[in-house]
């Protein structure tokens, strides 16, 4: 079996919160948020962050404000909205309530295994 694999498709399923979680710190420039998940050890590309970004601005969640930079072109600052504060409120909630379940099947059918 790929463990590989399956811990891939775990971080694609969290990526949304993570950058969520940054962003209701401070507005950031992409390069930021993937420098902040590369802290944290959750390593995404910009192919993977770019897509996620403008779905998240489509549906709401996000808008961009154009800043100028000292080394170079104005560069593109996504900020969470009052819908995405919203937004990451609920999906924080859902995902407390899922790792919770989850903690509670690993302890009640495998606490000895892992």
């Amino acid at each position: 079996m790929d463990t590989a694999n399956a811990t891939a498709q775990m971080r694609k399923g969290v990526l949304e919160l993570c950058i969520l979680c940054i962003l209701s710190e401070n507005d950031a420039y992409p390069s930021d948020i993937i420098e902040a998940m590369k802290r944290a050890e959750l390593i995404v590309v910009e192919g993977t962050l770019y897509p996620l970004l403008m779905r998240l601005k489509n549906e709401g969640a996000l808008s961009y404000e154009w800043k100028e930079s000292t080394s170079g072109p104005p560069r593109k600052y996504y900020k969470l909205t009052p819908q995405g504060k919203e937004f990451l409120k609920g999906v924080h909630k859902s995902w407390k309530g899922l790792v919770g379940s989850v903690d509670e099947i690993i302890e009640k059918y495998s606490p000895n295994t892992l």
